[in-house]
């Protein structure tokens, strides 16, 4: 009898889209805009902030995004609304999904990485990256990152709702 975990496709647990695609160099940069969020393995993925864009409605906090090419498979939750580079994904969790858990999922889609690189993207086979079922999550994921997400939990009390902040 084996103690490995049951494995699933991401995309039976994640609903998984492509993001905004918007390229940063034709974007109004404003330091208390909105987050964009690229390919980046630094500072959550963002990389600046910009106006709002009329007719595009920034993503919601507390959406996961994963590099599909660049930084492959660098995962990270948004703790704010924000666009979206090329190439990068954002994964729609359920909705009983903790922040905890969100993390915890954050580091198993990371750990996938030695298997992609900038010629073997991600891109097509995000989806299906094998990962343990939520009934395999370890117990010590709630306890493990309550001291560290205390401050994030009233930021994002409201996720998956819609962002506050419009567009004109």
């Amino acid at each position: 009898m084996s103690n490995a975990p049951k494995l699933v496709a991401l995309g039976s647990i994640f609903s998984v889209h492509y993001g905004v695609n918007m390229e940063l160099n034709s974007l109004k940069q404003e330091p208390s805009g909105i987050n964009f969020v690229s390919r980046s393995a630094r500072n959550n993925g963002v990389s600046a902030k910009v106006a709002l864009v009329d007719g595009v409605k920034p993503l919601s906090a507390g959406l996961m995004t994963v590099a599909g090419g660049g930084s492959v498979l660098e995962t990270f939750v948004q703790p704010e609304p924000f666009y979206s580079g090329r190439d990068l994904y954002y994964l729609v969790p359920p909705k009983d999904m903790s922040l905890q858990e969100k993390l915890y999922y954050c580091m198993v889609i990371r750990a996938n990485r030695y298997r992609f690189n900038y010629g073997r993207q991600a891109n097509r086979t995000l989806k299906d990256i094998q990962i343990p079922a939520r009934s395999e999550v370890p117990s010590w994921v709630k306890s493990m990152f309550n001291g560290e997400v205390g401050a994030w939990q009233a930021k994002l009390s409201g996720l998956n709702n819609p962002v506050s902040k419009t567009a004109k």
